[in-house]
């Protein structure tokens, strides 16, 4: 009987995603990735983009002719057979399934492999997509799909230059190079750096290694940041860890022990920006130290404010073990996957101690705060945004720096009693104001006594304007109830009968008329007077409400 094996036609590539890899960052990374399997020291990156071209060179453990045939053009070709996960350098695998070389072979019309191994002969092809593209028309198995073979000129141009390692020739780059080569080396450091952690593996890119001096752009943006589990990282420890600009830290300790990372956040979201490009750093998960999941919290449905602010890398290589838990695009992790999940629970609870840090951290540094945190009301918390810019205004320029510190110390003296002052005015402006419309709405006359003392101080008031030499009106209203405050407005607004009961409003008022007239002096109230106006105003926001509902 005769034997039979599949054949596959080359319409699996699109199916497999040839078409899924669409960013040139996307292309690189794998690049890099393949680099790092393959124990390489350097990869040396050249882009030109007047040319439209990328050249990518390492100088690994290379291929020979049945490596780049079985392995390197085998579709879903995994280096970890029989359990392996470490390279022949003893280097956590970063490829899984063999589907990611898809981004290299489909991103350019033209794309030219060569490598070799340690004492092997220059080998390699050329992947034509235009011709790719008609082979799927046609139907063509793999088996009747022939690679071109390089031109003598480029086995020469590179026979010297490749002792041992790969390179791979990108031509005429499909959707082009959008981003300058400045803002392709921050993304890379973005991308790699933080986690390609090995001193013996240096990316270059048009002949200059890329080093954490990419982002210092970030690190001095940043002023808050959380380690979690003791991560040893060189941008943690050096780039924020020294940085005079991180205003406070905090090491939070994970009951998940694979987990470790750092979360930091920037003074404006604008900071988490990348100029020139339309990418920006994000809470990103990393999976033996490649890239798996951007933006890990938009799986985590809190909204708050603090995430505009936040970027990071969580690194959780325990995602990669038997199960394939990956997406077919290699770029996401399933989302309901139960280890996932689980993963995603820790997150939230970390994210519990950053969300209260950041609020109270912003705050004592007098910048908005997180508006949805219980930790304060949102009238202490307003009061106190007010009193911040108020008290901004008055701080000497930075080139004064004695008289700046001088005032920021006073000013911090004063803030928490500024707070409650500007709290405390708000709320006698507006019950003393709603008792005046309430009096004329119900018709309520002042008594003789109190229009005997108005007219006084009418007196009193025109004197004043004569002397500041005003003549123009200073009160929108000249109403009599005007000149009335809360002791006159309570005793007014409460029954005949009611006014000599040892509880009533107007004894309420006639407590809170001393402390009253003292902040309506700018005066800082002892904590004795707090306590007696807050109480004695909570019974006058009682009483007006009542009285407000009887309408």
């Amino acid at each position: 009987m005769a034997e039979f094996t599949f054949n596959i036609s080359l319409s699996i590539l699109n199916h497999l995603g040839r078409n899924l890899y669409r960013s040139i960052i996307t292309v690189l990374g794998e690049a890099i990735s393949n680099s790092w399997d393959a124990d390489a020291k350097n990869v040396y990156i050249s882009i030109d983009r007047a040319s439209n071209s990328i050249v990518i060179q390492d100088d690994g453990r290379g291929m020979n002719e049945e490596d780049f045939q079985d392995k390197f053009l085998k579709i879903g070709y995994s280096k970890r057979k029989n359990g392996t996960r470490l390279s022949p350098g003893d280097r956590p695998y970063i490829g899984r399934k063999g589907i990611g070389k898809l981004a290299l072979l489909s991103c350019a019309k033209k794309i030219t492999v060569l490598s070799r191994i340690e004492g092997g002969e220059l080998i390699g092809g050329i992947i034509d997509n235009a011709g790719l593209d008609d082979a799927i028309k046609d139907d063509i198995s793999t088996n009747d799909y022939k690679l071109e073979t390089p031109s003598k000129d480029i086995i020469k141009r590179y026979e010297g230059s490749i002792k041992q390692g790969t390179v791979i020739i990108f031509e005429d780059i499909t959707e082009g190079i959008k981003n300058r080569v400045e803002h392709i080396r921050k993304l890379i450091a973005l991308y790699f750096r933080f986690s390609l952690l090995d001193s013996n593996f240096t990316i270059h890119m048009n002949g200059t290694p890329i080093t954490l001096n990419e982002i210092s752009f970030l690190a001095d943006s940043t002023q808050f940041m959380w380690k979690i589990n003791g991560i040893d990282d060189p941008y943690v420890t050096n780039s924020l860890g020294q940085n005079e600009h991180l205003k406070n830290s905090r090491d939070i300790s994970s009951d998940m022990s694979g987990i470790k990372g750092f979360l930091a956040s920037v003074e404006k979201p604008s900071m988490v920006k990348i100029r020139g490009t339309e990418e920006k750093t994000s809470v990103d998960l990393y999976v033996n130290g490649r890239l798996r999941e951007k933006d890990i919290l938009r799986h985590i449905p809190s909204a708050r404010i603090v995430e505009n602010y936040l970027y990071g890398q969580i690194h959780y290589d325990e995602l990669d073990d038997e199960i394939d838990r990956f997406t077919s695009s290699r770029e996401g992790v399933v989302s309901d996957d139960p280890k996932f999940v689980a993963f995603l629970k820790e997150i939230e609870t970390i994210m519990k101690t950053v969300i209260d840090d950041w609020d109270k951290w912003r705050t004592e540094l007098k910048q908005d705060g997180d508006p949805d945190n219980d930790r304060m009301s949102r009238k202490e918390r307003k009061s106190k945004e007010l009193v911040n810019i108020v008290a901004e205004e008055y701080i000497p320029a930075s080139e004064k720096p004695a008289a700046r510190s001088k005032v920021e110390q006073w000013v911090n003296e004063l803030s928490d009693d500024a707070q409650f002052n500007v709290s405390s005015y708000t709320e006698c402006f507006i019950s003393e104001n709603l008792l005046r419309k309430f009096l004329k709405e119900k018709s309520i006359s002042i008594t003789t006594a109190l229009a005997n003392r108005i007219a006084q101080f009418k007196e009193n008031h025109k004197k004043t304007k004569q002397d500041a030499n005003i003549f123009f009106e200073i009160r929108s209203d000249n109403d009599d109830l005007f000149y009335c405050d809360m002791d006159d407005l309570a005793y007014l607004s409460t029954k005949p009968e009611d006014r000599s009961k040892p509880v009533s409003f107007t004894r309420d008022a006639k407590e809170y008329k001393p402390i009253r007239d003292a902040l309506c002096h700018t005066s800082r109230l002892t904590t004795d007077a707090k306590s007696k106006l807050t109480s004695a105003y909570g019974n006058i926001k009682a009483k007006i409400s009542q009285l407000l509902g009887e309408l």
